[in-house]
């Protein structure tokens, strides 16, 4: 089933449910001849095909075939065909991927603002996705990809991977079953990424891009080498800066432990701190925040930039010093010491018996330490078990069975992000109903949940 590319998820809930009935069943005759190809492995199709769409498209070659290969930028394209899969078929335009008949999975990496649009395209088309976090640009596109997705009974995986790795699961294991005690604050740190840069001007577009295509949903802008392959991640036009991007992950895991990754917050209050002081032209997201949410368990999550974790990412200049001045009012009042000081990113949970902290290092702390004298019992609460992400996908591609970063969970995820940005963006608190998916009272904040598309390429 192929869509024209300005077909709305709007449109689909409205008038193609029958459609999509019947899709799923022939989707579901097509997903369990999967099995039964060559050598059992199904044929992939990769949009995207960057630093980390390289990167995820090899382990993806672990399980299946790769036959298609696209990207706006041809030299992407071109590059990975050459060293990866010289027999797949080359694209600049991901539609040319979808129609084909032959290709059961897409393993999808572009830029965060064409996240949504080609996830959504890519079920309405009878495939499965692998899509890289963060999930979504805004949370209304959430909700429509959550919708597709169920009406088409398509396998979604997010790349969110740290839900298959080993210290991870364990703190989230040990959280769920008391090992803390009443679980009272959770602090999610992120690294401090220097957004500092700009004003860039314009350049000429290069023979190898085609740069309306790569804008898509957003603005028309001129073009500039500064908004394009990884540090499209510093301009909100494209992507929610360091609080979505790795905020995607940490976030997730502070969830999961919080038994919350199928609601939310019910406030968010966050400050942040932009290096380019708004100037235009110049990258437009914070890299410095401190964000506090509350949720319906009593729970508080303070979710912040860890000052002393300090890093760069791209053509951007050395992080800013912050002024005492500048941490007192992102900080705010009532916020612990420690976490002005913080030098390392990662999720620490706090409970009245101890606490702990994990990050891809590892998972530190007494609990932990005590686990091997003083094993989990048989009996305990356990993470759905997977240990290697894409192979979660694969799996599922062929059971049919929800994979670990699910849609529904990674939504609600990226939606604390979101919510965050908003905050940080309007300077107020916003009081969030995760049951409507809306603020409350608040028709301003509710304006936000959404941005204008451009057309023919929003969803």
């Amino acid at each position: 089933m192929t869509t024209p590319a300005n077909f709305s998820r709007r449109q689909f809930v409205k008038t193609s449910l029958a459609a999509a009935t019947a899709l799923s069943m022939t989707s579901s005759k097509s997903s369990a001849n999967i099995a039964t190809l060559k050598n059992d492995r199904p044929n992939i199709g990769c949009i995207g095909v960057g630093g980390r769409g390289t990167h995820v498209s090899k382990w993806a070659q672990e399980f299946g075939d790769i036959i298609a290969v696209c990207d706006a930028d041809l030299n992407h394209a071109e590059r990975f065909k050459a060293k990866n899969a010289p027999k797949a078929d080359l694209y600049q335009n991901y539609r040319q991927v979808l129609d084909r008949k032959d290709i059961d999975v897409i393993i999808q990496a572009t830029p965060d603002h064409w996240h949504t649009k080609i996830n959504i395209d890519a079920c309405l088309a009878g495939k499965d996705v692998y899509g890289e976090k963060p999930l979504t640009l805004t949370i209304d596109e959430g909700k429509q990809l959550r919708d597709v997705v169920k009406q088409t009974g398509r396998v979604f995986q997010t790349g969110t991977q740290q839900r298959s790795e080993k210290p991870f699961q364990t703190a989230v294991e040990l959280v769920r079953n008391g090992r803390l005690g009443k679980l009272k604050q959770v602090w999610v740190a992120l690294p401090y990424y220097s957004t500092k840069g700009g004003p860039f001007a314009a350049e000429p577009v290069p023979k190898n891009l085609d740069w309306n295509l790569y804008l898509g949903q957003t603005p028309k802008h001129y073009y500039t080498h500064n908004r394009t392959h990884k540090i499209y991640r510093w301009w909100y036009e494209y992507a929610g800066g360091i609080v979505t991007d790795w905020g995607n992950h940490h976030i997730d895991i502070a969830h999961w432990a919080m038994n919350c990754d199928l609601t939310g917050p019910t406030t968010v209050d966050a400050r942040g701190l932009f290096p380019n002081n708004h100037q235009t032209e110049c990258y437009n997201t914070p890299d410095r925040f401190f964000s506090r949410m509350s949720y319906a368990s009593g729970v508080d999550v303070l979710f912040f930039s860890a000052i002393n974790d300090k890093r760069v990412y791209g053509e951007v200049e050395p992080n800013v010093a912050s002024t005492d001045e500048e941490l007192d009012w992102l900080f705010g009042d009532n916020c612990p010491e420690e976490i002005r000081s913080f030098d390392r990113n990662g999720v620490m949970f706090i409970g009245q018996k101890g606490r702990i902290f994990v990050n891809r290092g590892g998972i530190y702390g007494k609990a932990a330490e005590e686990l091997k004298e003083n094993p989990l019992p048989e009996d305990a609460w356990r993470v759905s078990p997977s240990s290697d992400h894409m192979q979660n996908f694969f799996d599922c591609v062929k059971t049919r069975k929800t994979p670990v970063s699910s849609v529904e969970i990674e939504h609600r995820t990226v939606t604390a992000c979101h919510l965050t940005n908003i905050s940080i963006r309007l300077g107020k608190k916003l009081n969030w109903d995760p049951k409507k998916e809306q603020c409350i009272n608040d028709t301003e904040a509710n304006t936000w949940l959404q941005r204008n598309q451009r057309e023919p390429f929003g969803t």
